[in-house]
């Protein structure tokens, strides 16, 4: 789900190929599992119920990995599958 480098998506945006919602928790920079309200930001009012729907935070940066085509949740499976491989050939499990 690549997107445009040159402006951040407003809050309605969503992505042209899947239809999912780009001002959501899970395409922020802040974005960490785990954290407080799973936000590294340490400003905000409360937490975000939905962390994939999209969310009125002003706080929201787009991480830079989804600008890049290729990257993004697709490939993220791709890369633990390589790595799973990987750790197969190795130990010849």
């Amino acid at each position: 789900m690549p997107m445009a480098s040159d402006r951040k998506p407003g809050f309605n945006d969503t992505c042209e190929t899947c239809g999912k919602d780009l001002h959501a928790c899970v395409n922020c920079r802040f974005y960490r599992r785990g954290a407080r309200w799973d936000c590294l930001e340490t400003s905000l009012d409360g937490p975000v119920a939905d962390k994939e729907a999209r969310n009125y935070c002003e706080w929201y940066e787009t991480r830079p990995e989804l600008f890049a085509p290729g990257q993004g949740r697709a490939s993220d499976r791709g890369s633990a599958d390589t790595a799973r491989g990987d750790f197969d050939k190795l130990f010849g499990t």
